[in-house]
Parts: structure tokens; C-alpha cells; sequence
């Protein structure tokens, strides 16, 4: 089972595609400067590391003012 799961992302991402770009860019800085912004991730995966830091709150989206 995906942790941490799609349900529970969505709660701090609600787009499915914002999901899937934020975590993909992320996973990309990540194999770069290779420090992630938890301690610890149970992910040994780029991206699983990314949406454990979305899962946290590290990572997320700002909202544009309209």
C-alpha cells in the first residue's frame, strides 16, 4: 500500500496534477542537493520522500491572490 496515501494527501493538496508536479519537481531538487526537509523519511524513493514532506506540511502549495 502507497504510504502515505492519496486521501490523506489530498487534504493538503486537493489536485491530483498539482500533486503529481509538486512532488515530480521535488523528487528533482531532491536527487540534486539530497537533503529532505523531514528527518528520517520511511521512503527510499525520491518522490515517496516528496509526498512524505507534502504529508508533513514542509512542501505545499500557495494559493494565488485573485
Amino acid at each position: 500500500m502507497l504510504e502515505p496515501s492519496i486521501d490523506a494527501l489530498q487534504e493538503k493538496i486537493s489536485s491530483k496534477y498539482e500533486l503529481v508536479i509538486i512532488s515530480a519537481r521535488r523528487a528533482r531538487k531532491l536527487k540534486d542537493e539530497g537533503k529532505p526537509l523531514i528527518d528520517e523519511p520511511k521512503s527510499k524513493q525520491l518522490v515517496g520522500v516528496a509526498l512524505e514532506e507534502i504529508q508533513h506540511g514542509k512542501l505545499y502549495l500557495e494559493e494565488d491572490e485573485k
